[in-house]
């Protein structure tokens, strides 16, 4: 399996390559319309077909490159079942497995940070957290149907009980963090490690964030795969 981690420095996103190494086909997790050329060139590069771009939720901080990717190399875009969108060509639901030769993706409903959100699992390794559990922290539960309950149960009930030595690979870090474990964040992370699920609530209800300042922008283009 190639696996790669990449970075848009605007929004602190991170978008994940994912290759079955025999085949030569790959998966783009996430990715972000300013980041299509770089994206292409990583392709080329090391010689990879693009087949699926794969979104964890709509986002509401940045605009999705899967639209003009799909444009450009013929992929096919998956979005979580029930996202409010209708132009994914394929919809993934909880526990679907999408297989890419050797490389295996568990969808894994994890919502809260959003009421479609998904985490994927690689290979029983490495794990795709979106913007459920971040390194040290978690994705805000304010808007687009959030809720601070249901990301609690999903955190500790679902991604908490995967093995310790998982890999877990954010969406976003806003520290220079790159990877964890469940082990870690398990006993690390401050928004739950000896937090019940009512103080969890309490706490992030009370965060009183900014909005995301692309917010107005993003949320309907990811609801049409990114197209503007």
């Amino acid at each position: 399996m190639l696996f790669r981690q990449l970075f848009d420095k605007e929004s602190s996103t991170y978008s994940y390559l994912i290759a079955d190494s025999k085949s030569q086909s790959a998966i783009l997790v996430d990715p972000v319309l300013e980041q299509v050329d770089r994206d292409l060139q990583v392709l080329q590069e090391l010689g990879l077909t693009l087949k699926y771009c794969l979104e964890t939720h709509i986002h509401a901080d940045h605009i999705t490159g899967t639209d003009r990717l799909r444009s450009l190399t013929g992929c096919l875009g998956i979005l979580p079942e029930n996202a409010a969108a209708t132009c994914a060509d394929l919809y993934i639901g909880d526990g679907n497995i999408l297989e890419l030769g050797n490389v295996q993706l568990q969808a894994i409903a994890t919502p809260g940070h959003t009421d479609s959100h998904m985490a994927y699992l690689v290979n029983g390794t490495h794990l795709l957290t979106g913007d459920a559990l971040f390194i040290r922290g978690c994705g805000r539960t304010d808007f687009q149907n959030g809720n601070p309950g249901s990301l609690y149960d999903a955190v500790t009930q679902k991604l908490f009980t995967l093995p310790e030595a998982t890999l877990v690979y954010p969406g976003h870090d806003y520290q220079g963090w790159t990877v964890s474990t469940i082990g870690e964040e398990k006993r690390w992370n401050p928004r739950f490690a000896g937090r019940s699920r009512s103080q969890f609530i309490e706490f992030m209800n009370n965060l009183d964030l900014p909005k995301p300042k692309k917010m107005l922008e993003a949320v309907p283009a990811n609801q049409q795969c990114g197209k503007v």
